[in-house]
């Protein structure tokens, strides 16, 4: 890998939020922060929310504007760079590993982030773990011809850590969602 210095504006904390930054790759995919590996890109793929209604959810948003494109009982909207979702809440929880009564309870979201390469799963949800994370859904192959893994962070907020052959991530870190060829 790889390595260059920071530029000098995130060194001497000129840009907000970037002071703790020591070095990034060339590519920026990697960062040291305080010393520490972080292995996740800083961005969000998609965010799910898990509704009583599917249906109803859908012809809410469609009111608003939104086109969305359901595939396998979920409904996908491209949002900008990233993608938005409506998922069953019951369906939502089971997939995030959230569904039992001990989990203190599951908030009806999930955000996720998308990697380019299978071991990346591996990759963060180990680095996620060593943060203290919480492992619900340890990675494994998904319905969806994919490889995913699911973590809560220190507050139980869920995250799917997951690699997707038919959502291609753009070198921006962006994801366009594939044409369905639904409604």
């Amino acid at each position: 890998m790889v390595r260059v210095l920071a530029s000098p504006e995130v060194r001497s904390g000129s840009v907000p939020g970037a002071a703790d930054f020591a070095e990034s790759s060339v590519a920026g995919r990697v960062s040291v922060l305080r010393g520490s590996f972080a292995s996740m890109e800083q961005r969000i793929s998609l965010v799910t929310l898990g509704v009583a209604d599917l249906s109803r959810a859908k012809e809410f948003y469609e009111s608003l504007g939104w086109r969305g494109q359901a595939l396998e009982g979920i409904v996908f909207f491209q949002t900008g760079c990233m993608a938005f979702a409506l998922w069953g809440r019951e369906e939502l929880a089971a997939d995030s590993g959230l569904a039992g009564e001990g989990d203190g309870g599951f908030g009806g979201i999930c955000l996720a982030h998308n990697v380019r390469h299978q071991h990346e799963v591996d990759e963060v949800v180990e680095a996620a773990q060593r943060a203290g994370a919480t492992v619900t859904r340890p990675p494994a192959d998904t319905f969806y011809g994919g490889y995913a893994g699911v973590f809560t962070d220190l507050d139980g907020h869920a995250w799917e850590i997951a690699h997707n052959p038919g959502f291609p991530i753009a070198p921006d870190g962006s994801i366009t969602l594939p044409d369905f060829g639904t409604t």
